[in-house]
């Protein structure tokens, strides 16, 4: 497996690019595709749920990675509402009755799943 750049290692401005602008960004991409198409949006979603392992591999254990998680999710559920407000469109997925409650589930799943990625760094780290 190809070794990955510690997020500790990365500069100040990698580190926001990639903790907060491309998290956004891409949360403002699937919010203006929720009121497009319920399977581009689906499929958008799991891109992000990979990207939240690929960034959970760049720290050195579980807590870390979920800490990361927590921020990234959150900053994506951010975007994704934003932009979706900004488009006007109808959701073609249930945001539920409290919209913002996405922002919540998008940060504890990506918690869970950048936990997952530093959890996997950490095994290898051992092994």
């Amino acid at each position: 497996m190809p070794e990955t750049i510690p997020f500790s290692d990365r500069g100040r401005g990698a580190q926001v690019l990639l903790a907060a602008v491309v998290p956004f960004v891409f949360g403002a991409i699937v919010g203006l595709v929720l009121g497009v198409s319920a399977v581009a949006y689906w499929i958008l979603s799991a891109v992000a749920a990979i990207g939240a392992v690929l960034a959970g591999l760049e720290h050195p254990d579980a807590r870390s990675g979920a800490l990361r998680g927590l921020l990234i999710g959150a900053v994506y559920g951010i975007g994704l509402l934003l932009a979706h407000a900004v488009a006007g469109t109808h959701a073609k997925v249930s945001l539920g009755s409290v919209p913002l409650l996405v922002i919540v589930i998008d940060a504890i799943v990506g918690a869970i799943l950048a936990a997952f990625g530093g959890w996997l760094t950490g095994r290898r780290a051992e092994g």
